[in-house]
């Protein structure tokens, strides 16, 4: 099993603490697994397992409890006297009334409570409310780059596992299913987007036509580092389809597919007046590998996108909130900003050797007037300070945090 430390550290910080932990992320991203390992932490610690309360609403031996107040009660019943409880609800959205559940169980001031979901349901805006200010949320992607290599320790080629990782599936079992037979990693990822789409989309909000939203999906899959907007893709979409689309059911689609984790949206920033734009976004696939079933999608192919999601996902995991950046006519590829209220800016490229490229890539970083941090990240092999810019070679950044 490999260590989800990134994520391990932010459940070791929030022990004990007064908060509703809810864990988010796409279907099989590792949210259970990393519920166990925490599990398993707090009993090395000295917690002891009667102490602890570990419910999967996924398996069979939990169907019958779909009531929350017979599960409440069953909780409750466990506990003795004031000793600290911990409670971990695993796919809690599959409970009737789970939210009531979790605001009961919160009012317990000797449980600390861990919860994982699927979808943003968990976080909707109703709910939102009823937890406002008592919970904090850990979104869980698959593996990034520096857990993939711990899966793969026999093999010391670096940069080959990277070019299989920017170009194939880094969901935990996927990866695990190809170390023994590749063709079964497209039936698993086919397994997921199914589950996804039509059970947690098409049956949630009763969608009649999945074909308009499998074509949004593949023209979003085959647009990554690209700005799209809804009413963009619905025009390109009625070019080439007899049935028109509009661009509110664009909108409506998308919506569906960030709340299901499948896509996660960057809006654009305005670097000089420090302010979030209304206009275009870009939009990042959770996993590329998913690309390999739904889009054309060819082995090597789209580098410099598929590097541009990869380093999306890695910044998100460092924390802070990225944008798309735009600085008067020059467009730069990350802001980060930081939650001491500093920024970081990134530029990607898959090489600049090319001096034309270089020039094009470097300017949109030395157009930035502010002193705040910027990068150059690429596959070039030089590590190196370019009038304050730093150069580095993305897979080493990825691997050295």
């Amino acid at each position: 099993m490999i260590n989800r430390e990134t994520y391990l550290e932010k459940l070791r910080q929030l022990k004990d603490q007064n908060l509703i932990k809810v864990v988010t992320g796409i279907r099989r991203s590792g949210k259970s697994t990393l519920l166990e390992a925490f599990k398993n932490e707090l009993i090395e610690n000295g917690v002891e397992e009667n102490h602890i309360i570990f419910l999967n609403f996924e398996q069979r031996e939990n169907l019958h409890l779909s009531e929350w107040t017979i599960l409440y009660d069953e909780i409750i019943n466990s506990l003795k006297g004031k000793d600290k409880y911990y409670i971990f609800l695993d796919e809690v959205q599959l409970l009737n009334n789970f939210e009531k559940l979790i605001n009961a169980l919160f009012t317990k001031k000797n449980i600390d409570l861990y919860v994982t979901g699927s979808n943003a349901y968990l976080l909707s805006s109703e709910i939102a409310t009823l937890l406002s200010g008592r919970y904090i949320s850990i979104n869980v992607q698959p593996y990034s780059f520096a857990e993939y290599l711990l899966a793969f320790n026999d093999e010391k080629n670096t940069d080959r596992l990277f070019r299989k990782y920017i170009n194939s599936s880094s969901f935990p079992e996927a990866v695990n299913l190809s170390m023994f037979n590749e063709d079964l990693v497209n039936d698993y990822l086919q397994s997921i987007y199914d589950t996804v789409v039509l059970k947690d989309i098409a049956s949630r909000y009763k969608l009649r036509n999945l074909h308009q939203m499998q074509s949004v999906i593949k023209f979003v899959f085959d647009s990554i580092g690209s700005y799209v907007s809804p009413s963009n893709i619905a025009i390109e979409l009625n070019k080439i389809s007899k049935k028109s689309i509009s661009h509110n059911t664009v909108s409506k689609y998308l919506d569906f597919l960030v709340k299901s984790y499948i896509l996660y949206p960057a809006a654009r920033f305005d670097i000089k007046g420090k302010e979030l734009l209304k206009s275009n976004e870009k939009y990042y696939v959770v996993d590329l590998g998913l690309k390999n079933i739904i889009a054309t999608n060819k082995y090597d192919t789209n580098l410099g996108h598929k590097l541009e999601n990869v380093v999306y996902f890695e910044l998100l995991r460092r924390g802070g909130k990225v944008y798309v950046g735009k600085n008067n006519e020059k467009e730069v590829d990350f802001v980060v900003h930081k939650t001491n209220n500093q920024f970081e800016y990134f530029q990607v490229a898959f090489s600049v050797n090319e001096i034309k490229t270089f020039e094009r890539e470097i300017s949109a970083l030395k157009n930035i007037r502010d002193a705040y941090p910027k990068y150059l990240l690429t596959m070039d092999f030089d590590n190196t300070s370019i009038d304050g810019i730093q150069k580095l070679n993305v897979i080493d950044w990825l691997i050295n945090k």
